[in-house]
């Protein structure tokens, strides 16, 4: 299971992801740890290792994923796919609180991401804070749209 990922394939999935995490919107540029290649279908549960199940992804997310495909809907109690940056829009999933420091799920996909993958941890909420003060928030990457 450690199949180590081409580096030609690392560079397209982090060049896709433009230097942030596909989770979290956390920026690589300010990251306390590195960013790695994170398997939406996790190698365990046969996913493969091509760039349709491949996401750019902090240490942070990577690690609450982990093998994680599903989690529970807070608001509803079921058990719902997380999100998957290659077949979902996260604005479409996703919100920011009013002072952009929190992601929102506003559906039951979102809610179960952000829940599962702790998408609000303290550093993270403390980074987007700092990010915002300084006018580098990610909010315009995912307003502009993708």
């Amino acid at each position: 299971m450690s199949e180590r990922v081409p580096e030609s394939i690392r560079r397209i999935v982090a060049a896709r992801a433009r230097g942030y995490c596909e989770y979290c919107y956390c920026w690589e540029q300010f990251a306390t740890q590195s960013f790695t290649i994170e398997h939406i279908k996790p190698r365990i549960a046969g996913g493969e290792t091509i760039l349709e199940n491949l996401a750019w992804s902090c240490f942070g997310c990577n690690s609450y994923k982990h093998t994680k495909t599903q989690a529970i809907d807070s608001e509803t109690g079921e058990k719902i796919a997380l999100y998957n940056p290659r077949l979902q829009v996260w604005k479409e999933h996703f919100n920011w609180s009013d002072d952009f420091t929190e992601v929102i799920g506003k559906t039951s996909c979102g809610r179960a991401t952000v829940k599962a993958l702790r998408l609000n941890r303290s550093g993270v909420v403390n980074l987007r804070r700092l990010l915002r003060s300084a006018n580098l928030h990610p909010q315009e990457l995912i307003e502009g749209g993708d």
